[in-house]
């Protein structure tokens, strides 16, 4: 039976993982026992995708990027070039620590830019975009831009990857897409 997804001849995939149709798998790229991966979705070149890491549908991962057990991608996420993914707070080599693995969350749409850093345990919200080089130390709300070493929060993006830019009656226009977005009295951004 031919395989409904692509994976190159250099990558190792071990037994036991869920790989969707039309996912693209590419050179010296190794997914582990348990990965669970969505359709559509999109390895490049020396991705590492440890066991158990979920990853839904159209998700892209750069070119040497690891996945560490722990994370989940929501479906749309983009990862950046060689950006990073913690999963112990406090390693050391000498100690095992593998039943402290921390749960980080990538929800929908989110995009985490070139050599970020996300260390574990922490949230990425809905379409956040995290800066390339950026070191995030805490959840991030949904729509935020996150720049900077440790991550800042430096405004508000939309669905489509454009700064928002508020009015007095904090309403903001997406240039490429005209979705509207409200910055709440609580200080969180929502979708009209």
């Amino acid at each position: 039976m031919e395989s409904e997804y692509f994976a190159h001849e250099s990558a190792f995939i071990d037994e036991g993982c869920s790989i969707g149709k039309g996912t693209r798998i590419w050179h010296f790229t190794h997914i582990m026992k348990g990965c669970v991966i969505g359709e559509n979705c999109n390895l490049g070149q020396n991705v590492v995708v440890s066991p158990d890491v979920v990853l839904g549908r159209n998700v892209k991962v750069q070119n040497n990027v690891s996945i560490y057990t722990g994370v989940i991608c929501e479906d749309d996420v983009f990862l950046g070039p060689s950006m990073v993914f913690t999963n112990v707070i406090n390693p050391r080599s000498h100690i095992l620590r593998r039943d402290q693995y921390q749960e980080t969350l990538v929800r929908r749409g989110a995009s985490i830019g070139a050599n970020a850093t996300i260390v574990c345990g922490n949230e990425i919200g809905e379409f956040a975009f995290i800066g390339a080089g950026a070191v995030v130390t805490k959840d991030v709300p949904p729509y935020a831009l996150i720049v900077g070493n440790p991550g800042r929060h430096a405004g508000w993006m939309s669905e489509y990857g454009h700064r928002l830019l508020f009015d007095d009656q904090g309403i903001a226009t997406c240039p490429e897409s005209h979705q509207k977005y409200e910055l709440t009295k609580d200080g969180k951004v929502i979708k009209r």
